[in-house]
């Protein structure tokens, strides 16, 4: 038995109350966990966890010794984030999680060219578009765009990109541009939909209520409808810089005041953030940059 594997299997199945979140935040089975915890119980003589038919219940054991061997792993993460500091070298497991559209565009290549930089670093990531739980999913950490909840994480801003408003030749040639804002209430405009219903374009603190023939949850798909001329769409430009390069779409308004979504890392907060976080923060801060490479592209 690993010790150390065992009690970190301990503490993320009473920290998660759930053998099967606690195998998945570590990318086990949840057979394998199972037998380190059992492990761990007969190297200590004691029941460390009671299981029934609804839920996990700690011990009275179980309670004190989580308590001791939460301090414990923090202790041993605080020593490798003291000696990693002195070290060019990264290794370890990082947990990301990111934007599916965004991530495939432009945090996947930026994961890979970290990983050949420090070949000794293993990376988990997770693409998709709902907010998930860094700490009960075991995440180190996130990257989200706009605005962001109230909450204990830590956020550090890492880029900004416009919100573009733009439609196809073909649309613009059958309907005409809109001259201003206020004309876009007569053109067909395709909407984004978030979890929360949808929402009124926002201009600054402006909402303006749109209609159109098609709205989705994903921005790729309301690309390749404005590509199609189905409508005028209002999209971040990490979305349609190769459509806007290719003359697919063309920007529209371009004199109105430009708005922007944040671009944020967002992470647990800690005493000490763990190198290999604060690395790859700092490398996508500045590969991404301000503006950010693919604005730069267009000229922006």
């Amino acid at each position: 038995m690993n010790l150390l594997d065992a009690i970190t299997a301990f503490v993320r199945v009473a920290e998660l109350g759930s053998y099967t979140r606690a195998a998945e935040a570590l990318d086990l089975s949840r057979t394998r966990l199972s037998r380190q915890v059992m492990a761990l119980e007969e190297h200590l003589g004691v029941r460390l966890l009671q299981r029934t038919t609804r839920r996990l219940h700690l011990t009275e054991a179980g309670e004190r010794y989580l308590a001791r061997a939460q301090g414990i792993l923090q202790a041993l993460e605080e020593a490798e984030i003291e000696v990693g500091r002195g070290s060019s070298e990264i290794r370890g497991r990082l947990r990301i999680n990111g934007p599916m559209s965004f991530g495939v565009r432009h945090l996947a290549p930026q994961v890979a060219r970290f990983m050949v930089e420090h070949p000794a670093l293993e990376v988990r990531l997770d693409l998709n578009d709902r907010r998930v739980d860094l700490l009960e999913e075991g995440y180190d950490l996130a990257i989200r765009i706009g605005s962001l909840p109230d909450s204990s994480l830590v956020a550090r801003r890492l880029a900004r990109c416009r919100l573009l408003l733009c439609a196809s030749p073909g649309y613009l040639a059958k309907h005409g541009a809109p001259r201003d804002l206020d004309d876009l209430e007569k053109h067909q405009c395709l909407r984004y939909r978030t979890g929360l219903g949808s929402g009124d374009w926002q201009f600054g603190g402006r909402g303006l209520a749109v209609r159109g023939p098609l709205e989705s949850n994903n921005g790729d798909v309301l690309t390749h409808a404005a590509e199609a001329g189905l409508g005028i769409v209002q999209q971040p430009s990490f979305l349609i810089t190769d459509s806007l390069l290719s003359g697919r779409l063309v920007p529209l308004l371009t004199e109105e005041a430009p708005l922007f979504l944040d671009i944020h890392g967002i992470y647990p907060a800690r005493r000490h953030l763990p190198a290999k976080v604060e690395r790859f923060l700092d490398w996508l801060a500045a590969t991404w940059g301000e503006p950010p490479s693919w604005e730069r592209e267009l000229g922006l």
